[in-house]
């Protein structure tokens, strides 16, 4: 082949970025506009938009229980339930502005506070494991679940007289209250999520050669937290009502204490900011329960 044919087709073999070169760079792609802040606010809107129609109805729902309770009240209502002695809201907003500024009241809040925090903590420490090892022991099982069956009915009331007898103080009786309602709720909710983990995943583990221990960390307990967490819940809610119960009958601070002095004392007002108070207590811990759940199982949130 001749030179001159050779060169026709190296040129014709030559790539299409040499005539780009040759005719220069590209002009650069002008840059997006930012988004307006009415566009991210609808965004925002959009992805919120079941929370914010649920904070939305529970406030209307709230604001027609204060305008129903403020017109019973008002008209002292007598219908099959009577009114003539329930205080208003406005009566009950008056109490309170005057128990934030008494350090007794806050000293009951916060006693009330510490005793929760002790039963229940002490509850989940001794609940759970013992319904993880009850779950996977049989013969454990066979040991601890009867006189579980035998204890879990007696109310929390009916402790009172025995735990006085049990504990040197009355703070630790109460506390031993406590930790008795919130304790069976626990165990036996965890007991409840162990029965209901797959055996596949547990043979699987096994055969790729888990030992006991990862058994129970990496599948186990994995599979019974919903269970756990809502032992966990409803434990608190009955640690509530036994610590109100006991502070009503042997105690001499708390905020069931002062409840039951304000109706020994004719304070209608004072009743109802104590109902409250348990209320929003209760609420906030039920709900510090909740989001601690969410943080450990993120794989629930929808």
């Amino acid at each position: 082949m001749s030179s001159p044919a050779i060169l026709r087709q190296s040129e014709d073999r030559m790539p299409a970025t040499t005539a780009i070169d040759e005719a220069g760079p590209a002009p650069a792609a002008a840059p997006a506009a930012a988004p307006s802040f009415g566009t991210l606010a609808l965004r925002w809107y959009r992805l919120n938009r079941a929370g914010l129609r649920a904070i939305a109805i529970g406030i209307i729902s709230l604001l027609a229980f204060l305008l129903v309770w403020h017109l019973l009240t008002t008209y002292r209502v007598v219908f099959f339930v009577r009114f003539t002695n329930v205080p208003s809201p406005l009566a009950v907003y008056a109490s309170f502005t005057k128990a934030i500024h008494d350090p007794k009241f806050l000293m009951h809040i916060v006693l009330s506070c510490r005793r929760i925090f002790i039963g229940f903590s002490l509850a989940a420490i001794v609940g759970v494991p013992l319904g993880l090892i009850m779950g996977r022991f049989k013969l454990v099982h066979e040991i601890v679940f009867p006189v579980a069956e035998v204890l879990r009915p007696i109310p929390a009331i009916a402790w009172v007289p025995m735990a006085i007898m049990l504990w040197p103080t009355n703070e630790q009786s109460i506390v031993y209250i406590t930790f008795l309602g919130s304790f069976f709720p626990i165990l036996v909710n965890t007991l409840h999520g162990m029965s209901l983990v797959d055996p596949v995943l547990v043979r699987a583990a096994q055969c790729l050669g888990a030992r006991e221990r990862s058994i129970f960390r990496e599948v186990y307990f994995p599979a019974s937290l919903p269970h756990i967490f809502t032992g966990l819940t409803v434990g608190m809610g009955v640690a509530w009502v036994s610590l109100i119960a006991a502070e009503m009958i042997s105690g001499q601070y708390g905020i069931g204490y002062f409840t039951w002095e304000a109706y020994s004392l004719v304070q209608y007002a004072d009743i109802a900011l104590g109902m409250i108070a348990i209320g929003v207590l209760g609420l906030g811990s039920s709900m510090l329960i909740r989001g601690a759940g969410q943080l450990v199982m993120p794989w629930r949130l929808k």
